[in-house]
């Protein structure tokens, strides 16, 4: 049995962040191996924003006064601020973490994944630029990564603001690199020369409706669809027409994830209550990486809003684009949310999706088998 390191996006307080986390965390204890998570040091982001304090006390109360500011019934707003404010004492427990940070722990193996743990080029002050997520400064006979991201982080960005070199070097001594999407495996080629492995994200990876008992049974009197979105990314136009399709479907709007000015209900629950959630929708629209992972193993009709980048701002598109191509289902994808009622009204189609997801599912296992070990 080998004593096992995750450095991940374990500490955000996101849904997905955690069933990721909680994810890998399971594949690699069903090896036979103990496993804890690691933290890493933030440090300052290559791009500097004025606008982003360093203080993480600045931060929540600038998060809470923005959640003021959208459109959105004040009880969900307040729910929304309850949920953030108690996620972490409430379910990093879950993942066995404590409160105080586990830094440099001596390991056997550490595991670089998942998550957009390479995304270095961007302003978020809450993860920064910090070489422990590519594996410096570590304590470990041996570091791999699995399915590893850059997110919007290119080999031009990498370039501009001259962290390319650098970067090289860290995943040069990576004995084993596995990365989720197209653009993060062409980077390593890129830098390294080397050939990535590709792995799916670890929800999709790990069997949650078929292994995880901590699932509950829900039941609720009225029918629903579910809107997964963080705050303020859904507009005031496309809220408004959610409300009038799903009034019109006679569905209930169920926000998770994020407060909605069209939503009926704001959701706060577990991480496990929201794939029962899911499982027991009727039709859910996101604009989210996981949420349309968790509509793929629910097997729920959904529609997946693509979002382009605009300079250093927020961008979906490459990243759902690979992960919906990958999974065959670029049909459900759109760049106008009036589509869903076409979308969501076809067949789910996640029969193909789901023979691939048996296939990846045995390639991971023998990846973190062979690169950790197995009992």
């Amino acid at each position: 049995m080998s004593n096992v390191g995750i450095m991940s996006m374990q500490r955000i307080a996101n849904y997905g962040s955690f069933l990721q986390a909680y994810a890998l965390k399971s594949m690699i204890e069903e090896l036979g191996h103990s496993v804890q998570f690691v933290d890493y040091h933030v440090c300052p982001p290559v791009i500097s924003d004025d606008s982003e304090s360093s203080n993480k006390l600045t931060r929540m109360v600038k998060k809470g006064l923005e959640t003021f500011r959208f459109h959105a019934p004040l009880s969900h707003k307040l729910a929304f601020i309850s949920y953030k404010r108690s996620y972490a004492s409430k379910y990093l427990t879950l993942l066995g973490i404590a409160e105080e940070p586990n830094y440099n722990p001596t390991l056997d193996c550490m595991v670089i994944g998942s998550d957009e743990v390479f995304n270095c080029i961007q302003k978020n002050t809450n993860v920064g630029f910090s070489p422990e997520l590519f594996g410096a400064g570590n304590n470990a006979g041996k570091v791999i990564t699995y399915a590893a991201s850059f997110g919007n982080t290119t080999i031009d960005k990498l370039r501009k603001y001259g962290k390319a070199e650098e970067i090289a070097g860290y995943l040069n001594d990576i004995s084993a690199i596995s990365v989720r999407d197209a653009n993060s495996g062409s980077v390593v080629r890129e830098l390294t020369s080397r050939e990535p492995v590709y792995h799916l994200d670890p929800v999709l990876a790990y069997d949650y409706f078929g292994r995880c008992d901590r699932i509950p049974e829900i039941h609720t009197n009225e029918k629903y669809l579910i809107l997964y979105a963080y705050s303020g990314r859904i507009t005031d136009a496309e809220s408004d027409w959610i409300a009038s399709y799903a009034k019109r479907r006679g569905l209930k709007v169920y926000a998770i994830g994020g407060v909605q000015k069209c939503a009926d209900r704001f959701i706060d629950c577990s991480p496990f209550k929201v794939l029962a959630y899911f499982r027991n929708a009727e039709e859910v629209i996101t604009d989210t990486f996981h949420g349309s992972i968790f509509s793929v193993i629910s097997q729920s009709p959904f529609t997946t809003i693509v979002r382009k980048s605009v300079g250093t701002g927020y961008g979906n598109e490459e990243k759902l684009t690979d992960l919906l191509n990958r999974l065959g289902l670029t049909d459900r994808m759109t760049f106008d949310v009036t589509q869903a009622e076409h979308i969501n009204q076809e067949a789910a189609g996640l029969g193909g999706a789901q023979d691939l997801l048996s296939e990846q599912r045995v390639n991971t296992r023998k990846y973190l088998s062979r690169e950790i070990g197995s009992k």
